[in-house]
């Protein structure tokens, strides 16, 4: 099924929803593993319209932002949607956000109305309150904001506050809803994403780039999905990886998924068992737990399909699970400026466990050497990754600085080199990069050195200042369960002098508890930084 209409007119995101419901108007759409809650498409449908009436009821017109801090549920997916139809834009926020966080990202966004649950009432009732308070008292809480109160619509029986509006009491079932007739490239969805200051920033994504990369994924042969898949709906909604390149192929394919709020390894397997689960989509720190349960390889046994993205993967990770089960895992490697897969494995014609695939259809892909004039790097060398494609985001919430160039290249700070089929293979970031006395030190080159150890669960590289060579390499480490922890850090050490050369080798070796880890199995590096620079300057034990 084509997504184009008689005339050229690409059908926008929520227009795959009117589709799904008239092609399969009593297929299960969604389902919730939790609570065994069900909808079909054409349920799913008048629900989306029931929130785009509510919200014009509410005063909202086309343009104005909607928060979304819910968990992977059956609502969310409607209020996504319902924001879309009424052609306003969605901001899906993390769920497990502090006060503070929403308060900030309520005032940079200016969102009239936020969608919560029982699991977030609290927290964002308090987020809308301070937001209200600084501007009563003449600030601009980091960001600014505008003044009309922010509306908080709280799904879920009993908690409901005085100052909240009851999801059913929010939904208008009734009455004629006039399609908006949506700019393709009018703002869709608003998403927050780590900046290279620490501080969140906002990727516009307009209904174009999202309705572009649900079609590119769609092209992709063997599909990643198809009508006849039950999808594991266990990545967080709020980040694009579920949000587009999973829920936008449900959408797209008419398949039906499951909705998962939160990973346990024995409970994610279970679900696929119950479910007969045939496409599993997750993020790398799946693997690793999923490893370690008895009979693994019959509990994946309705699985066509495992894919992985979001952050790399072991090479020696993926060839184990693989021997262990007989699944093969394929590899992607994407970005939320990119609305958000540009590669696949299952693009590639040798795919190759160490690099993240091929483009793919519809995506462009260059290197620059930035330390040769902006040249394309020596076949082989690494380069900074340039993609281009309408997939790309529109730049960076309000005023779209940052986007991509007027050839519609956008450089995504991350540094890989292809080989000569194509294969993109990613080595790092360009903010991660360590110089130290002149010379560059990749910290993922002495993350997999210090990870070869036994006693070494985990580990993660940053560069911070030093009076004499600049910048400095500094190690964080988690212990296996089973080290002598008083002895890892010399056992770094020593692996560090013996594979690496001097400059490359850690000046601080931290042994921690655990690492701090995006929603997607990301680490946060940024935090890292932060804590050595506080370290540094005495703030820090």
């Amino acid at each position: 099924m084509d997504t184009e209409r008689a005339g050229g007119a690409r059908v926008g995101v929520a227009g795959l929803l009117r589709i799904a419901a008239s092609a399969e108007p009593e297929h299960i759409a969604l389902s919730e593993a939790a609570t065994g809650r069900a909808i079909t498409w054409r349920s799913l449908d008048a629900l989306a319209d029931s929130v785009a009436r509510g919200l014009y009821a509410s005063g909202l017109v086309a343009g104005y932002r909607v928060m979304i801090a819910m968990t992977n549920r059956i609502e969310f997916v409607a209020a996504y949607l319902g924001t879309l139809r009424a052609g306003m834009v969605a901001v899906p926020v993390n769920p497990r956000s502090t006060t503070g966080e929403l308060v900030r990202m309520l005032a940079d966004s200016g969102a009239r109305v936020v969608f919560a649950d029982e699991t977030t009432a609290h927290v964002v009732r308090a987020a809308a309150d301070g937001v209200a308070e600084a501007l009563r008292a003449g600030g601009t809480p980091d960001g600014g904001g505008e003044a009309e109160p922010r509306m908080v619509v709280v799904r879920g029986e009993g908690n409901v506050e005085a100052a909240a509006t009851g999801w059913d009491e929010f939904l208008v079932g009734e009455g004629e809803l006039t399609p908006v007739r949506q700019d393709p490239e009018a703002l869709a969805v608003l998403l927050y994403t780590s900046g290279a200051s620490g501080k969140p920033r906002a990727a516009m994504l307009s209904d174009r780039a999202l309705a572009a990369n649900i079609e590119q994924i769609a092209t992709v042969d063997p599909p990643m999905v198809i009508g006849q898949d039950v999808v594991l709906g266990v990545l967080p909604l709020f980040h694009v990886y579920g949000l587009n390149a999973v829920l936008g192929q449900v959408l797209r394919q008419h398949a039906r998924l499951v909705l998962v709020d939160g990973f346990d390894p024995e409970g994610s397997l279970d679900i696929i068992e119950d479910e007969a689960v045939s496409v599993v989509p997750v993020a790398p720190p799946v693997f690793a737990y999923w490893m370690q349960v008895r009979g693994l390889e019959e509990r994946l046994g309705p699985v066509r399909l495992i894919l992985s993205g979001s952050a790399p993967l072991s090479p020696d990770l993926t060839a184990a699970f693989t021997e262990l089960t007989g699944h093969v895992v394929h590899q992607g490697y994407g970005l939320t400026e990119a609305a958000p897969v540009v590669t696949s494995t299952l693009c590639s014609s040798h795919p190759d466990a160490r690099s993240v695939g091929a483009a793919v259809p519809g995506v462009e892909i260059r290197l620059l050497d930035e330390g040769a004039g902006g040249d394309e790097p020596e076949p082989g060398d690494g380069g900074q990754i340039l993609i281009r494609g309408e997939n790309l985001f529109s730049g960076y919430w309000p005023d779209g600085v940052d986007g991509p160039d007027e050839d519609g290249w956008f450089a995504t700070g991350d540094v890989g080199y292809l080989d000569p089929d194509g294969d993109l293979y990613l080595v790092d970031r360009v903010r991660d990069l360590v110089i130290v006395s002149g010379f560059n030190v990749y910290p993922s080159e002495v993350e997999d050195v210090i990870k070869e150890l036994p006693d070494v669960a985990a580990a993660a590289v940053v560069g911070v200042a030093d009076e004499m060579t600049g910048e400095a390499v500094v190690a964080y480490v988690r212990p296996a369960p089973e080290a002598d922890r008083g002895a890892v850090e010399e056992h770094v050490r020593e692996q560090c002098e013996h594979r690496l050369a001097r400059f490359k080798q850690p000046s601080v070796i931290h042994v921690v508890d655990e690492l701090p880890y995006t929603a997607t199995g990301k680490v946060q590096k940024g935090r890292l930084r932060e804590a050595e620079r506080r370290r540094v300057n005495g703030l820090l034990e």
